[in-house]
């Protein structure tokens, strides 16, 4: 299978993942400033334009960002990525839902695409700000609501770590943001693992 990625951007969570469950599978960097995503042979792939996108070994293409974890981690569950409990399940969901959704989608993405929330120019820091405060709103609700102890789930190790690295990343590696106590340790542990490395060298990117 083929992971279509961007250096640095959400498929960073997807990258990981697949390194954690040792999944063969093959990487097609993808450059977003170049227009890649809108190029027609990608376009065939996925008319959404954008990453992750994952062509699997029968030709089929997976695209957002919480199908394709769960995908993967229903793909190897030796590597025990998705939570066994039923309570615990709805929690990844619950956690990923709120990162993807609404921490990148609306948060960071105001850091990202001034120009996609107010068409002038002279607006644009007043969305920058709005941007910032909406980050650390949202890693305020994660660091106020964690029920884990190293890692998001009481559960253990998942999915959801994956999501909430990718979003820390932005915030410590991009934007120099501070984030709260156990989001900060959360991030370093991430950081240590070898999967988390080899997607970050992968990429080029420093760790």
């Amino acid at each position: 299978m083929k992971l279509f990625y961007a250096p640095g951007t959400c498929s960073l969570g997807i990258h990981v993942l697949l390194e954690e469950a040792g999944l063969p599978f093959e990487r097609a960097r993808m450059s977003l400033k170049d227009g890649d995503q809108r190029k027609p042979e990608f376009q065939a792939l996925n008319p959404k334009g954008k990453v992750p996108t994952l062509e699997r070994d029968d030709g089929s293409v997976l695209t957002e960002w919480p199908a394709i974890a769960y995908w993967v981690a229903a793909r190897a569950p030796a590597a025990k990525l998705w939570p066994e409990a039923l309570e615990d399940q709805a929690r990844a969901l619950e956690a990923m839902d709120f990162i993807v959704g609404t921490l990148h989608g609306h948060a960071f993405s105001r850091l990202f695409n001034q120009a996609k929330y107010a068409p002038s120019e002279a607006d644009h820091p007043k969305v920058i700000e709005q941007g910032r405060a909406m980050v650390a709103a949202g890693f305020d609700v994660l660091e106020k609501g964690w029920k884990g102890d190293e890692w998001l789930l009481p559960s253990g190790y998942s999915v959801a770590d994956a999501a909430l690295f990718y979003v820390t990343f932005w915030a410590v590696k991009r934007m120099r943001m501070d984030v709260p106590p156990r989001i900060a340790a959360h991030f370093e542990r991430m950081m240590a693992r070898p999967a988390v490395q080899r997607a970050l060298a992968a990429e080029g990117l420093a760790g």
